[in-house]
């Protein structure tokens, strides 16, 4: 089964881990806990055939900028959130997101997805962003930016209502299986970096890093690779980095390694 890997960014408590839990289970988290890394699955349907859509989701927060990009190498799509009740949020999608992904990976397509917007009319929100002289993020204002950093497209959702979710994850996938053409690269340009010189380390015969114990793998929850010719790219689905993002603990039953049924068609994302 082939495998699409999406990795979603943007500030802290914009509703990543929302948008992702939401579309995975269906359901809304009650508590807000800070992500450092995880990662869920779905299997979904493409022109009939089953692929496994990967989303990795990522801190936001200054701490782990070095972190992050460790789970950057060979994304096929990213999302790039902002809160469109967060006027602060959409100017870091311009001044570090944006600016991050297209530096470790420049020829990775990338979706602009506003959330929240189930706050973008709700009155104590627009009262309190007034007091500050602000206002919500107009559709409009984030098609606008989103051509200007050429972004596939914008798109705009509420994990809470799930009003357009569905949609994002659907033209993440079309914008994964049909990225734009590549740029033609001059003469004296070096090579791109190879997998090899991304590559975490790792333990002879083994899938855990050096030093650290091997990956306790689970039948029947490993995310295929994201390239048949290199399988050490495979990450368990039932698995979540820890702080330091070099080992894994395995999941309860029914967290994270929960996979969910869709279909998608090219007809549905209207």
């Amino acid at each position: 089964m082939q495998t699409i890997k999406c990795v979603v960014v943007g500030d802290g408590a914009v509703g990543k881990t929302c948008l992702l839990i939401s579309y995975t289970t269906n359901k809304f988290p009650s508590e807000y806990v800070p992500t450092v890394f995880d990662n869920y699955a779905v299997t979904v349907m493409i022109g009939g055939e089953p692929y496994t859509l990967g989303l990795f989701d990522t801190a936001g927060q200054e701490d782990y900028d070095r972190l992050r990009p460790l789970s950057y190498p060979q994304t096929d799509v990213f999302l790039v959130c902002f809160s469109v009740v967060s006027p602060s949020s959409f100017e870091n999608v311009k001044e570090k997101w944006v600016p991050e992904i297209t530096h470790h990976c420049p020829k990775t397509p990338f979706l602009l997805v506003g959330t929240q917007i189930d706050l973008r009319d709700d009155p104590s929100t627009i009262e309190k962003l007034a007091k500050n002289k602000q206002k919500p993020i107009t559709p409009e204002t984030a098609e606008k930016l989103a051509r200007d950093l050429k972004a596939v497209k914008y798109v705009e959702c509420s994990a809470l209502t799930q009003k357009g979710l569905k949609n994002v994850f659907d033209e993440a996938i079309l914008a994964a299986l049909e990225p734009p053409e590549p740029k033609k690269t001059r003469r004296n340009e070096p090579p791109e970096p190879t997998l090899a010189e991304h590559q975490i380390p790792r333990q002879p015969g083994g899938s855990g890093t050096e030093g650290l114990p091997p990956l306790p793998i689970l039948a029947g929850h490993e995310i295929p690779t994201l390239r048949p010719a290199r399988p050490e790219a495979a990450l368990p689905s039932s698995h979540r980095a820890s702080s330091a993002g070099l080992f894994f603990l395995q999941e309860k039953k029914n967290q994270h390694s929960h996979t969910s049924q869709y279909t998608f068609t090219r007809s549905m994302t209207a």
